[in-house]
């Protein structure tokens, strides 16, 4: 086993830490940062409950090791809203749209949603649902998710036209 020391910012707090060669970042996310906002699903990187901002790009957190996430700069479902602050347009439009059940899935799709808007931020309904093709939801025929994520593009524009 061979042990490193990394350094990662994860929501704007820095974590030093020594780790297997072979930890997963989801892993280290949930068990060294306390950050159990990170789902694990399928350890396959098909599912997306893992996602995660690295370095300003949605990647599956079970799909890399914590060293090579060495220097990133993370962001979870955490790192959205801050403790008792308002939430982020996302998660708004989640709730307004009722875009989850179980909640299993929710924070991958929040946090693919939120990279997903970065890159188009007036989608059309069928650029949504190739947008989030990559994660699964086994509660919902995703028509809720769809909705919250376009009741989402419209919070940012409102927000940004408020600005």
């Amino acid at each position: 086993m061979t042990v490193g020391e990394i350094t990662v910012t994860v929501n704007g707090r820095s974590y030093r830490r020594a780790v297997e060669g072979r930890r997963l970042l989801s892993d280290f996310l949930r068990e060294d940062c306390g950050l159990t906002g990170t789902h694990v699903g399928c350890e396959h990187g098909v599912c997306g409950a893992c996602t995660v901002v690295c370095d300003g790009e949605a990647i599956r957190s079970c799909l890399m090791f914590a060293v090579q996430a060495n220097g990133a700069e993370i962001v979870t479902i955490e790192g959205l809203a801050p403790a008792g602050g308002p939430l982020g347009p996302v998660q708004q439009g989640f709730m307004e749209c009722h875009g989850l059940q179980c909640g299993f899935c929710t924070p991958g799709f929040v946090i693919s949603a939120t990279a997903f808007l970065e890159r188009c931020p007036d989608p059309t309904e069928a650029q949504v649902r190739e947008g989030m093709s990559g994660n699964v939801c086994r509660c919902t025929g995703y028509q809720g998710i769809v909705r919250a994520i376009l009741r989402a593009a419209q919070l940012r524009q409102q927000s940004r036209a408020g600005s």
